[in-house]
């Protein structure tokens, strides 16, 4: 029974940490609201395209803030593999610059192949920095570390002491997935890889010191409650072209900025009025409140 009640303990304990990190979070962020400007970078892979290339520029400009995204991809790259990179100076990265123009206001994508994310860091006056793991590593502990660390230092070497770091977290995947690591990774099991993700960045967040935490995994676990089902990624891991990723841009822009999706007319093609509401409502709840 004493034991029991110890295991009881510690998961009350962790929970309440997560949230006062979360609360936190949200502290810091709310000097961001009376922002016009915002710039941020990405060192991510195929997750961060899905969150932050297609709807998060308009959104933010829909609530009066200028912001601009460059996006560092490598399709599938791990902590380790960034970390590598970094280390080696490596430009192996294709480099994604969304903003809106400066002369004509349209909302623009520019392209850069073989970039290193050191000349990346280097090239704006970035407010944040953001850093995930790889989705099919994502509830694997042993693979985040000592390469977090590394890429952590190494990035703080070469940003301005007004950068913030965010820690982003992915979503498991969709029941039905095909991916090759879920099974010998999941068992292809969704809630077993949900709950190991959550265990992973709870230790992400326990063991360094981040500015922010992008709860995109639970926000995908949350949807998927309504009824909307289990409907949000367009191959069973990557996000759908509609709620899927309008889902992760609400997200971050709440998480990013301090203010509200909800009520935002902006949505893309294809997405009906309805999805809008119900998406909006659950990145609303869940920047305010991530829990797991």
């Amino acid at each position: 029974m004493r034991k029991i009640h110890y295991i009881i303990l510690v998961l009350v304990l962790a929970i309440a940490e997560v949230l006062a990190v979360a609360c936190l979070q949200r502290h810091r962020l709310s000097s961001r609201q009376v922002l016009g400007e915002l710039k941020v970078l990405c060192i991510g892979n195929s997750f961060s395209i899905d969150a932050v290339e297609n709807n998060l520029v308009q959104l933010a400009a829909e609530r009066g803030i200028d912001l601009t995204v460059g996006n560092l991809y490598i399709g599938g790259c791990s902590l380790e593999r960034h970390a590598l990179n970094i280390r080696r100076d490596s430009a192996a990265y294709s480099y994604r610059l969304m903003r809106r123009n400066p002369d004509t206001g349209e909302f623009e994508r520019i392209v850069t192949e073989e970039m290193p994310v050191l000349q990346a860091l280097q090239s704006d006056e970035w407010d944040v920095v953001t850093m995930q793991q790889a989705s099919h590593y994502s509830g694997q502990w042993f693979t985040y570390e000592p390469f977090l660390t590394e890429l952590m230092d190494s990035v703080k070497l070469h940003i301005l002491p007004k950068t913030k770091l965010y820690w982003y977290m992915t979503w498991a995947y969709q029941k039905d997935a095909t991916h090759s690591a879920f099974k010998p990774n999941y068992g292809c099991d969704q809630a077993y890889m949900y709950d190991e993700i959550c265990g992973c960045n709870y230790m992400v967040l326990k063991s360094h010191h981040f500015d922010g935490f992008i709860p995109g995994g639970i926000a995908i676990q949350e949807a998927r409650k309504t009824k909307l089902g289990d409907t949000l990624c367009r191959d069973g891991f990557h996000l759908s072209y509609t709620c899927g990723r309008y889902l992760m841009a609400c997200l971050w822009l709440e998480v990013l900025t301090g203010r509200t999706a909800l009520g935002c007319n902006y949505m893309p093609e294809g997405m009906t009025v309805e999805e809008r509401r119900i998406v909006q409502n659950v990145a609303h709840r869940v920047a305010r409140h991530p829990k797991w």
